[in-house]
Parts: C-alpha cells; structure tokens; sequence
C-alpha cells in the first residue's frame, strides 16, 4: 500500500512518516531537501529559480511514485507529487514569482505524467494555521526557510484547503497539527494511528 502525508512546510510531515513507519514497520520515503540542489537558490531569488525547482521535485517525485508501486512493501511517504502541482507551482505563478509560460509548460508535463501513476491508498493532510507553521519550522532552524514570508505561508495554506476539499482520488484523512501534537505526546500519537487504522482496515 502507499500512504502519503500531504501538508503544508512546517506542519510535521517529515516527523509523522517517521513516527507512522517505526509504529506500523513500513518504508518511509522522505523529501529530497538535503540534495536539492535548488532550494538554497530558490529562498534566495524564488522568480530565477522557480521552474527549476519545481521540474526537480516533479522529476523527483514521480520517480518516487513510480518505485513505490513496483515495491511489494508498504510506504509512507513525506510530500505528494499532487502537491507540487496544485499548491506550489500555482501559487508561484498567481505570486508573478513564475511565468505563465513556464506554469503551462510545467503543468502539461504534469498531466502527462498524472496519467502513468496511481494515487495513494490513504493521503493524511496536517492542517495547520500560519503561527503553528512558523514556530515549526522556526524550531528545525534550516538557513534557508529563514528568507519564507507569512503571505508565501498564507497564501499556500488557501491552496492547500482548497485541495483537499476537492480531493477525490481516494481515502482522506485530515489531523489539526494545531491541536494534535503527535509529535510531543503519546495520547495524540495513538489517535492518529488509530485513525490510520480505521481508514486502512474498517473499524473492525
């Protein structure tokens, strides 16, 4: 099966497919951020590089997508290719920060390679407000999310609920990140597993 955790940067992604794969023994599939060769360029000068950027994590992820359907294992994986092409790239290109060519250029391959892959079993989406978000990723202290403006958070949180009410491609299961604190206590934890659960197998 492919689990695949969607959410918004800063809102615990990277830490609850950790937590889910160590409960649950499947593979966890990580973000490509530390060998991205174009986020550091990217915080620094977004219009330069933001097709570049976007064309890497769409190469990168539909390899990804790709591996994870000819593994016999179950993986959880950190970040979505959907995300890239229904938050990020849009909210580029409706912030002047990418070229409308650029964008349809990016999208027709997108939906070219939409067609070769399948959509996760179960997408958890973490929803969680602008302060939330900016305490988080304050927290993991990378030098190159100190350049993210507020208005780039709050403007790819309204894509990202956008999204997910129209999501249909499969099971969804949404947690508040502003509530649920899967990562500092046990009690939270085990609901979200127990919610898993109920999404993958029935209540019973």
């Amino acid at each position: 099966m492919h689990i695949a955790i969607a959410g918004n940067i800063g809102s615990g992604k990277t830490t609850l497919t950790s937590l889910l794969a160590k409960h649950f023994n499947w593979e966890p599939h990580f973000e490509d951020v530390d060998t991205n060769p174009y986020l550091n360029s990217f915080y620094e000068d977004m219009q330069r590089w933001s097709f570049n950027l976007q064309i890497y994590f769409l190469n990168s992820r539909f390899r990804q997508v790709v591996k994870i359907r000819k593994s016999n294992v179950t993986v959880v994986q950190d970040r979505t290719i959907y995300e890239d092409a229904y938050i990020f790239a849009p909210n580029l290109h409706s912030m002047n920060l990418m070229s409308t060519r650029d964008f349809e250029n990016y999208r027709s391959l997108f939906d070219l390679m939409s067609t070769f892959i399948q959509p996760p079993d179960l997408l958890i989406y973490l929803r969680a407000s602008v302060p939330t978000l900016v305490n988080q990723i304050q927290k993991r202290g990378r030098d190159y999310e100190n350049a993210i403006r507020l208005d780039y958070l709050k403007n790819l949180n309204e894509m990202y609920e956008d999204w997910i009410e129209n999501y249909k491609l499969g099971k969804l299961l949404i947690v508040d990140v502003d509530t649920v604190k899967f990562s500092e206590r046990p009690e939270d934890l085990g609901s979200v597993i127990d919610q898993v659960n109920a999404q993958l197998h029935g209540l019973f």
